[in-house]
């Protein structure tokens, strides 16, 4: 792939994530996609087939940051446990600051059904697999109880899911702001020793 054709490719998914952030997948419209980038709709099908395919490439572009931030948070030194809970916070933080991409991730793809629901599914799946490596070395370190790290990263991750659709439907505080609440549920709920931790 060209530069040229890469950096037109970045253009339509910028554009494209802030009218489906604004709009939902049904009530985006290629045309306003197409005018902030100054392509017509054959260019921007020539890049992306379908509107479904686009909104899929926004959505793996967004999962892409947000997992990396994981990943850093994830990779300095300390005990496993903390590192779990640094990932954790990286989770809880990048959903909560932006509300707008937030239901883009978590919501907004509702109304396609299961398609989105594996989408979303695949992303959630990302998130956990960063976590799980941390609790499995924590398992291995005795740093926690006896728990299964793979479950015990998609509870932790199904947790902040709900909290996350919670504040988008309801407002109020988000998830980010009681960070400190939240993971001390989950991450002390298997036996590790609370340790303070920088947010």
């Amino acid at each position: 792939m060209t530069t040229g054709t890469t950096n037109t490719r970045e253009r339509i998914l910028e554009a494209a994530e802030a009218v489906f952030a604004d709009n939902g997948y049904h009530d985006a419209i290629v045309d306003e996609i197409g005018r902030r980038t100054s392509l017509s709709k054959g260019g921007l099908y020539f890049h992306f087939p379908s509107k479904e395919r686009l909104f899929f490439a926004v959505l793996d572009r967004l999962a892409n940051r947000l997992v990396k931030k994981a990943e850093d948070a994830a990779s300095g030194d300390g005990p496993a446990l903390v590192r779990a809970e640094l990932a954790l916070r990286a989770v809880l933080t990048s959903l909560s600051r932006n509300r707008r991409l937030a239901k883009l991730v978590v919501v907004q793809g509702y109304s396609m059904g299961n398609q989105f629901e594996q989408k979303r599914a695949q992303i959630f799946d990302r998130f956990e697999k960063v976590i799980e490596a941390q609790l499995r070395e924590a398992v291995d370190n005795g740093e926690t109880g006896r728990i299964d790290p793979e479950l015990t990263a998609r509870i932790w991750l199904g947790a902040v899911n709900e909290l996350v659709i919670h504040w988008l439907h309801e407002g109020g505080v988000s998830p980010a702001q009681r960070a400190d609440e939240i993971t001390s549920a989950l991450v002390y709920g298997v036996g590790g020793e609370r340790l303070e931790v920088m947010a």
